[in-house]
């Protein structure tokens, strides 16, 4: 029995497996999975559970949500096809579906905890909550650039006032600001392109800023109010360029052009946009 020989086998046995943990581990390709997924399929590596619906219509439809990937195709369809549309389109897929990742990680980071002291944009520039018994309603105060203290939102209520009182009153507030800010931009826009907004309302859609009909009616979304009056203006007219052209041809974009030259600069920060979890 070789007693040296036995113990450098355990030795380099011992370092072998201390050498195995010590690699890292090959980094998985992200899983993406709609809540509601029915199938699943491998795109370039990555499994993507997707919610399919069967529907009347002529052709195969993909939509990338917060909730992930939705596929709606013909009933005849094979599921042949639709995994070979779903290839077909495997880059773009991949991409919507991260990019919706990526925002809903912003979005959690942006978290607030609402209550005194607790911070939100208004119209490009940060306001801080403070609560205080003695305030009738809500009244912001401008801002003391001296003193290094931003805007004021002060609400009429208790410091032990509950994060969700706090969060209701601060978005109640925004949500008169939205309509009184909306209304006056359409009146100075609509007179200069030749058109009239029969109704404007707010929305709270979780993926469009603005919708426009036929009709007249405007539909902006109350949380445009976070952004500078520049990118508020540009959504302004993006929607009352659709009472002239409803659709998004170079006629349309011409039309926006005209009312706001160099407009890309506004609209860039919607691409973009981290704003306060309200939900």
């Amino acid at each position: 029995m070789n007693d040296g020989g036995t113990a450098a086998a355990q030795q380099l046995a011992l370092f072998d497996r201390a050498a195995a943990s010590a690699a890292p581990a090959t980094p998985q390709p992200p899983e993406f999975r709609h809540p509601q997924a029915t199938h699943e399929l491998l795109l370039d590596g990555h499994r993507v559970a997707y919610a399919l619906r069967r529907a009347r219509r002529r052709s195969i439809g993909f939509v990338v949500g917060t909730d992930g990937l939705a596929v709606s195709a013909p009933r005849w369809v094979r599921m042949g096809d639709i995994e070979d549309a779903l290839r077909s389109k495997g880059a773009w897929v991949l991409r919507k579906l991260q990019e919706q990742r990526e925002r809903q990680h912003r979005q959690l980071a942006a978290r607030v905890e609402w209550g005194d002291g607790a911070e939100f944009p208004f119209l490009g520039a940060p306001v801080q909550v403070r609560l205080d018994a003695t305030t009738t309603g809500a009244q912001l105060v401008a801002a003391d650039a001296a003193a290094g203290q931003p805007m004021q939102l002060r609400l009429g209520l208790p410091p032990a006032a509950g994060a969700a009182q706090v969060r209701d009153a601060v978005q109640s507030w925004l949500q008169r600001q939205a309509r009184r800010v909306f209304e006056a931009r359409c009146q100075h826009f609509a007179p200069a392109m030749g058109v009239a907004v029969k109704r404007l309302s707010l929305s709270s859609a979780a993926t469009r800023w603005g919708s426009a009909s036929a009709s007249g009616a405007i539909r902006l979304n109350w949380r445009l109010i976070h952004f500078s009056e520049a990118t508020i203006d540009y959504v302004v007219v993006h929607e009352l360029a659709h009472l002239i052209e409803m659709n998004h041809s170079p006629a349309f974009w011409q039309v926006v052009r005209n009312t706001l030259p160099g407009f890309e600069q506004a609209r860039a920060p919607l691409r973009q946009a981290v704003l306060p979890a309200w939900d």
